[in-house]
């Protein structure tokens, strides 16, 4: 993974600073270890508990890989497993129809735990190592996304379990967040406000490695570019054709030659979703979908401006029309270091993966495939992600500039496994899944228990984000008026 150096975003803060809350984190000061000596005993009962119903729904989601937005079972099974264990659901929140939240207790704090369900595009795959492809489903979780939900779920539970016994107070709120593949849900949570009275919010990712610190991601800005032009017979008439096809490849070139002219650090990325039907027939409508991205969402937004001149210049020159779908954007993960050494010190303390011996003879024939493979000794490690920008983008970076959050990494997938692969959908239903997913239910739930019970490390927390903050408020990259792109994986209407 490539990766970027903290000093060259100054809204990344790191050195002395995390180096003297490490310090705390481990010396055992009060502000940032409460000793509660049952915490961690129940916790992990709870989660015990309810593993194996946890691994049933994970691997259910995972068969059923629904698209953004459209993931109707999914969200319709985490969110009726959380009411039958006596949390109040609110469904179609933020009018998202899979969008929805759960919360136990009362009064603050507010701990949100959020979760995921989404699937992925053209990754279909078997639970094999090697590359065979399921005939019955075209999408597949090549994120994780079926153990996301799930580990939050469990998580939620066993927090709820602590307040119903009355050893925590507060309230513990799931969030059931669609389409996080290009669909920039959380952007439309935060905006109906479903974030404003929420104290910390805590989140996770499936992996290939453990890691957690105060890492940051990418901005980005999703959009398509929809060209119509005059069909015509391509050899007997082709000078009243008008071919939109053109549009899309002069568009493509003129991006092509801005790449020289843009930051190191910048993404930019496409697929031509419509091109044509027929070669004799001069295309009367093409597509093509980008997606802009950078650590900084001014640049991002920069970036995008200058690709739409690309499209309209490409429109003009071969007369044709373009319409512009902006399907929204997602901003940068806001780091909060205070929060990041809870979780660390915790994913440190509870990381009990192993390659069981059974598993192996998998685990070894799916690393002949990858390109980059690593060691299975990397299961037992965590590495420290500060000051870190990592080359993906999430819209949790949406809920961080307006709530203090954290997330971390646990290895669910075999060391060296990139993620939206074939081989991460494969590891999807594999025991070392299975353990991830329970790791992160567990550091999710410890974490949350903490935090619930330190005033102190919640004022930290607020005091870094407000510092963060006060020069530059969070801007979205959504406009006002926009709507959730509900049909964004749908087939694109000509």
């Amino acid at each position: 993974m490539l990766l970027l150096r903290s000093r060259d975003f100054p809204h990344i803060q790191t050195s002395l600073y995390w180096m003297v809350l490490a310090l705390w984190g481990f010396s055992g000061f009060a502000p940032f270890q409460t000793a509660h000596a049952g915490d961690h005993y129940r916790i992990d009962k709870s989660i015990s508990q309810r593993a194996e119903t946890g691994w049933e729904n994970a691997s259910q989601i995972w068969e059923w890989a629904e698209p953004g937005y459209q993931e109707v079972q999914s969200s319709k099974l985490l969110a009726d497993w959380l009411e039958q264990e006596g949390f109040r659901v609110q469904r179609g929140v933020a009018e998202i129809p899979t969008a929805f939240t759960a919360e136990f207790g009362d009064g603050g704090p507010v701990i949100a735990i959020l979760g995921e369900y989404d699937a992925l595009p053209g990754l279909s795959q078997n639970p094999v190592p090697y590359q065979e492809p399921d005939p019955d489903r075209t999408y597949g979780h090549g994120c994780g996304h079926h153990l996301f939900g799930v580990a939050g779920a469990l998580a939620a539970m066993a927090v709820a379990d602590e307040i119903r016994a009355g050893n925590v107070e507060g309230t513990i709120r799931f969030y059931g967040c669609p389409a996080e593949e290009g669909g920039s849900a959380k952007v439309f949570l935060v905006r109906a406000g479903l974030f404003d009275d929420v104290d910390i919010a805590l989140h996770w990712h499936p992996s290939s490695l453990n890691g957690a610190g105060d890492r940051s991601t990418l901005a980005r800005i999703a959009a398509r570019f929809r060209f119509h032009g005059t069909a015509a017979h391509a050899a007997g008439a082709p000078e009243q054709g008008r071919s939109a096809l053109d549009g899309v490849e002069m568009m493509n070139f003129g991006v092509q030659l801005m790449r020289e002219h843009i930051p190191q650090d910048a993404r930019i990325h496409y697929v031509i979703t419509s091109g044509g039907e027929a070669p004799n027939v001069v295309p009367a409508f093409a597509e093509v979908y980008y997606y802009v991205r950078h650590p900084s969402s001014h640049v991002v937004q920069q970036l995008y401006d200058r690709v739409v001149k690309c499209a309209r210049g490409a429109a003009t020159a071969t007369e044709t029309e373009v319409e512009i779908a902006h399907e929204g954007g997602i901003v940068e993960i806001l780091p909060n270091v205070v929060l990041s050494e809870v979780i660390r010190r915790h994913l440190h303390e509870l990381n009990n993966l192993e390659l069981r011996e059974e598993d192996a003879p998998f685990a070894l024939k799916l690393q002949e495939t990858l390109k980059q493979p690593k060691s299975l000794e990397t299961l037992s490690q965590v590495q420290n992600q500060s000051g870190e920008v990592g080359m993906g983008s999430t819209d949790v970076g949406d809920v961080s500039w307006v709530v203090p959050t954290a997330g971390f990494n646990v290895a669910c997938w075999v060391p060296g496994t990139p993620g939206h692969s074939w081989q991460a959908v494969a590891c999807g239903k594999s025991d070392l899944a299975r353990q991830g997913m329970l790791l992160a239910a567990r550091v999710l739930a410890h974490a949350a228990i903490e935090i619930m019970h330190s005033p102190d490390i919640r004022d930290a927390a607020r005091k870094e984000f407000t510092r963060r903050t006060e020069k530059r408020p969070y801007q979205p990259l959504i406009t006002p008026e926009q709507q959730p792109p509900l049909d964004y994986r749908n087939p694109t209407s000509k």
